[in-house]
């Protein structure tokens, strides 16, 4: 990135946020500390009016805007499939927002880019997950944007839950901290029934409201959470590394399996690591990516999902005569 393109990129970071801190902005363009602070120096000289000092974080003067910043032809791109994407895996008023922004966003682009967007448009699709199960009850247009204002606002909210497959109904009260998406939308917030952190999955709520309490502040969030929930199941640290093709489906299911974090190995695999307290479970589960996994620890596991291997190539010969 060029210097004129890092400062313009500087401003819209500045425009975006209330606090933008030097180190953050150095690790997010890739160059030194030193280099930042000259570039927001170049702003305040251009009459750019910062407030702020090295070491505690820079902010714009409160009320001062500019018109926005042009767009470029991949940047609506990317947007125009995360339309596709709310609108079928979120609810209908959240989509209608959606659809309100990319409206928006198509009135400053340029008319070649616009042609472009408009030409993509209906050349991409987003289909619905073939395994979901219709809700008891159709939920709320607008459940995504309650549910997230009251994560803001730190509102307490009453839910009409249909637990489990038999949908048994209760009546909670709950101090949402986070919503996640893996094969189903989920609510993680503190159940004041059940006096502890819960779970809920958005298509078990069959009815939702805010109420006009407020509750504490909460240092709680969504990887605390797991971690929490890792660490009361942990007897066992597993390290596994899968494949680039199997990543998609373990991350729809790694925080159920005890995920902790991973990093990037040299080899071009995504490395692992989970807490987890049934290691055969676990085993169970990596047969799913046979070919496209390798357990790094701990040996026992080694040791009985290659023991599951052999079992079902045992079968498969068994029903194959000749196999």
């Amino acid at each position: 990135m060029n210097r004129f393109d890092r400062i313009t990129a500087l401003l819209v970071q500045l425009q975006a946020k209330r606090v933008v801190r030097g180190p953050e902005l150095a690790a997010r363009y890739g160059v030194s500390l030193r280099t930042i602070y000259r570039d927001l120096r170049t702003l305040e000289e251009a009459g750019v009016p910062l407030c702020g000092e090295a070491g505690v974080g820079y902010s714009l003067a409160e009320g001062y805007r500019l018109p926005p910043v042009m767009f470029t032809r991949d940047e609506a791109t990317a947007l125009l499939m995360a339309e596709q994407l709310v609108a079928q895996l979120t609810d209908p008023h959240t989509a209608q927002l959606s659809r309100g922004a990319m409206d928006k966003l198509r009135a400053v682009l340029r008319r070649a880019d616009r042609d472009y967007v408009e030409e993509l448009a209906p050349r991409i699709a987003v289909l619905p997950p073939r395994h979901r199960r219709a809700p008891a009850q159709p939920p709320a247009s607008n459940t995504h944007q309650l549910l997230l204002a009251a994560i803001a606002r730190r509102q307490v909210v009453a839910l009409d839950y249909r637990a489990g497959y038999a949908g048994t109904a209760s009546q909670r009260d709950v101090e949402p901290i986070g919503v996640y998406f893996g094969q189903y939308w989920h609510l993680v917030a503190y159940c004041r029934l059940r006096r502890e952190f819960r779970d809920f999955r958005l298509d078990r709520i069959a009815a939702l409201h805010l109420r006009d309490e407020e509750f504490a502040p909460r240092p709680d969030t969504l990887h605390t959470y797991w971690q929490e929930q890792a660490r009361r199941r942990q007897t066992h640290a597993v390290v596994v590394r899968f494949a680039p093709a199997a990543l998609p489906h373990v991350h729809e299911n790694k925080h159920h399996f005890g995920w902790t974090h991973e990093q990037a190995a040299p080899d071009g695999y995504a490395e692992m690591t989970f807490l987890t307290a049934n290691l055969e479970y676990f085993a169970r589960w990596l047969l799913l990516f046979a070919g496209l996994v390798r357990v790094a620890s701990p040996p026992a596991l080694q040791e009985r999902v290659g023991e599951l291997a052999r079992e079902a190539q045992r079968f498969f010969c068994e029903q194959a005569p000749g196999c």
